[in-house]
């Protein structure tokens, strides 16, 4: 499936280091430990897929089982110190691993009883949430490093010392009991809405995604785009557009989608004769279109859905077109840099065509297609995504090649749980962030602050909000920055007069602009590990591929229409002058259409892209007209020539 074999050994070690930033899984067990973890991660995988498609669980246990399982699995397979080579469990880690089932264990028996005497708790009340805050810190450093660790912690500090902070963010403090007991044992905290999504939709999505991949599932999202376009101008990197698109939309995660499909695709681009910090920087930028495009989105979707109290089609509905236009931008961009430098696709007679492909694989696409359709009628994303990775077990034995048996099968599960490792080990502290948010109120203040700064200026409130999700990012998972700065940020711009779920669009993706944004940009680092190119030159070439993402939020701000509010003929209109827009702006940025730019059409160019753009239909008209103008005029240009130098010839 990947060429990543080709690497050299400094690439593939080069690569392992970049991964392990987003994918750490810990120590290398001693047999009877590994089985243990194996073990337990099945039983969070049977209970989940059990609760999402047969009989769903009270809450307690709901939200408790996979905090209890995740915290025992982490204390078993991280070590204290990142460096340790030890390869078992140290008496300490043991001994928090016990602790963990005591306090998570008593919040999921005395659930109902803490709702009775909440504000009126015991002693043990207190003790069992201090000791919960404490594992729960101790979790994200062990998994995530300090970055986050020290942002939970500063919140505690915030939470405690209010009375002494600066003016604007000053409150009255609340002393460690209150703090711990809100924290930890009511449902704002750690078992608060971010745990809440995660065993409800996310884990059960990285499951399906584990048994896709296992099924072959996989190899069709990079077989059937490569018989699509690969032949095309610069083909193997528009493969890496459409493959990012199928495989990036359950990956949930852009480091992962660069990964997977990079280790194919831009070796390939390589070959072709793209140079390796364009090869290196496609593949993460088409890789973050993934986090847009449904039916998964990563987890942010999904918390959106939770936010707004919105049915998570909805979400899908109006994130469709966007997301769309983000690979339209990547694709239209690649189209030109191949023009510009002549790179011409795959020339092999051999390679099946893209019809011949779909005909023998058509039905691995089956699993996309349940989730869509049963979402479509009204079923839960969780009982959707169920028989999604029921039909991938059903679906890889038509497949000889990628049949699974029990062996299969049980790797599919244990690889699935301990992907949830990760985004589990943010459950506690973001719990943390967002439950002294709630209780200090600082999320009102943070909204006025905002407002204030802009001077009440939506432009300029959303250039803020875009760089505090930049910096957040350089430090904690994209899902916890858009969590963070969701709470933050949106009451702000919904009182500058944006609608709810656009607010909250705006906010996921500027989430994801870290990701691709120097001088942190590890998904673009993850391309070059591959591609074997300089990382910061890879991470700004990724950037001006990918610079959509910073144009798509304000047209959620300035257009309602792209959340679908309004007629259908305001939409419609507004759709195809985006689709038009975007076009222009991907040539215009590339100084590139069907030639290169001139210095005054660049300028016209420019003006009709800001034109397709605006919240006007008046505007997007003549933005359009001008777009027309100068595409007219290149063609007519490029004929001009054509018939100069056949007048050459004939002389």
């Amino acid at each position: 499936m990947s060429d990543i074999k080709d690497l050299t050994e400094e690439q593939k070690q080069e690569l392992e280091k970049i991964k392990a930033k987003e994918s750490k899984f810990g120590r290398r067990l001693t047999p009877f430990w590994h089985v243990l973890v194996c073990v337990l991660g099945a039983a969070m995988v049977f209970f989940y897929l059990y609760s999402a498609g047969v009989q769903p669980f009270s809450d307690q246990y709901h939200r408790g089982v996979y905090v209890l399982l995740t915290y025992v699995m982490i204390f078993i397979s991280f070590p204290f110190w990142s460096k340790s080579n030890m390869h078992r469990p140290t008496i300490v880690d043991i001994g928090l691993a016990l602790t963990s089932i005591f306090v998570v264990g008593y919040w999921i028996l005395e659930f109902e009883n803490l709702a009775y005497r909440m504000g009126a708790e015991t002693q043990m009340d207190i003790w069992v949430s201090i000791v919960g805050i404490v594992l729960s810190l101790e979790v994200s450093r062990r998994v995530l490093g300090w970055s986050i660790t020290i942002g939970g912690l500063l919140f505690l500090v915030y939470g405690y010392f209010g009375p002494y902070m600066p003016g604007i963010i000053a409150h009255r403090g609340f002393d460690i009991e209150r703090l711990a007991t809100f924290l930890y044992l009511t449902q704002d905290g750690v078992f608060g809405v971010m745990c809440n999504v995660l065993v409800t939709y996310v884990i059960i999505f990285i499951f399906f995604g584990s048994f896709l991949q296992q099924s072959g599932v996989g190899r069709f999202f990079i077989d059937w785009p490569l018989a699509l376009a690969g032949r095309s101008l610069g083909g193997p990197a528009k493969v890496s557009v459409v493959a990012s698109g199928f495989f990036g939309s359950v990956s949930g995660s852009a480091i992962a989608n660069t990964v997977s499909t990079g280790s194919f695709t831009i070796p390939l681009m390589k070959r072709a004769g793209f140079r390796p910090h364009v090869a290196g920087a496609i593949e993460p930028a088409a890789s973050i279109g993934g986090m847009f495009m449904p039916p998964i989105m990563g987890a942010g979707g999904f918390l959106m859905a939770e936010m707004t109290n919105t049915p998570y089609v909805q979400i899908m509905a109006i994130a469709v077109f966007p997301a769309l236009l983000y690979f339209i931008s990547v694709f239209v961009m690649i189209h030109f840099e191949a023009k510009k430098q002549n790179i011409r696709g795959i020339v092999d007679e051999n390679s099946p065509k893209a019809r011949e492909v779909f005909k023998q694989h058509w039905f691995k696409a089956m699993p996309l297609v349940i989730i869509v359709a049963m979402m479509l009628f009204g079923y839960s994303p969780g009982m959707a995504a169920f028989w999604a990775t029921i039909s991938c077990v059903v679906i890889s034995w038509v497949d000889k090649e990628y049949r699974m048996g029990p062996s299969q099968i049980w790797r599919a599960i244990v690889v699935g749980a301990r992907n949830t490792l990760v985004i589990g080990a943010t459950v506690g502290v973001i719990g943390i962030i967002v439950g002294t948010i709630s209780l200090s109120g600082i999320g009102l203040k943070f909204s006025d602050l905002i407002i204030s700064l802009s001077g009440g200026n939506l432009l300029i409130a959303m250039i803020l909000i875009a760089f505090a999700s930049l910096v957040l990012g350089m430090g904690v998972p994209v899902t916890a920055s858009y969590l963070i700065v969701a709470v933050l940020a949106v009451p702000a711009l919904h009182e500058l007069g944006v609608s709810l779920i656009a607010a909250h669009m705006i906010v996921y993706w500027f989430s994801q602009n870290s990701n691709v944004t120097p001088p942190v940009c590890v998904a673009a680092y993850a391309g070059a590990a591959i591609a074997g190119s300089d990382p910061w030159r890879t991470g700004w070439t990724a950037l001006k591929f990918s610079k959509l993402i910073y144009v798509v939020p304000f047209l959620f701000a300035y257009e309602p229409a792209m959340v679908l509010q309004g007629s259908v003929q305001e939409i419609a209109m507004v759709y195809f002058a985006a689709t038009i827009g975007t076009i222009a702006f991907s040539a215009w940025s590339m100084f590139y259409l069907v030639r290169k730019t001139t210095l005054i059409e660049w300028i016209v160019f420019g003006v009709g892209t800001y034109l397709c753009f605006s919240p006007d239909i008046v505007k997007d008209i003549i933005g359009i007209s001008l777009v027309t103008l100068v595409i007219l005029n290149q063609y007519r240009k490029n004929k001009r020539d054509r018939q100069k130098l056949e007048a050459l010839r004939t002389a």
